[in-house]
């Protein structure tokens, strides 16, 4: 599996609050795609809601990390 964010993609995102949340945005359409299509297939394989509720898990704190920085501004990592 490829990276899904390059190390260049977060050193910009620290620097560029408007690329972060398109950076933000764009992965968390690319995790509920996933837990989307996951939620199709939960039937044929039972572990697949176990992992569908640590994706929402995820999906929540993400969304609240951005708020977060939204408010204090970028972190310094």
């Amino acid at each position: 599996m490829s990276a899904l964010v390059s190390e260049e993609d977060l050193a910009r995102a620290r620097m560029d609050g408007a690329f972060r949340h398109r950076l933000m945005a764009e992965s968390l359409d690319r995790l509920l795609s996933l837990l989307n299509e996951m939620r199709r297939q939960s039937e044929e394989y039972p572990e697949r809601a176990r992992q569908i509720r640590e994706g929402v898990d995820l999906a929540v704190k993400l969304a609240d990390r951005l708020q977060i920085e939204d408010k204090s501004g970028p972190r310094v990592a």
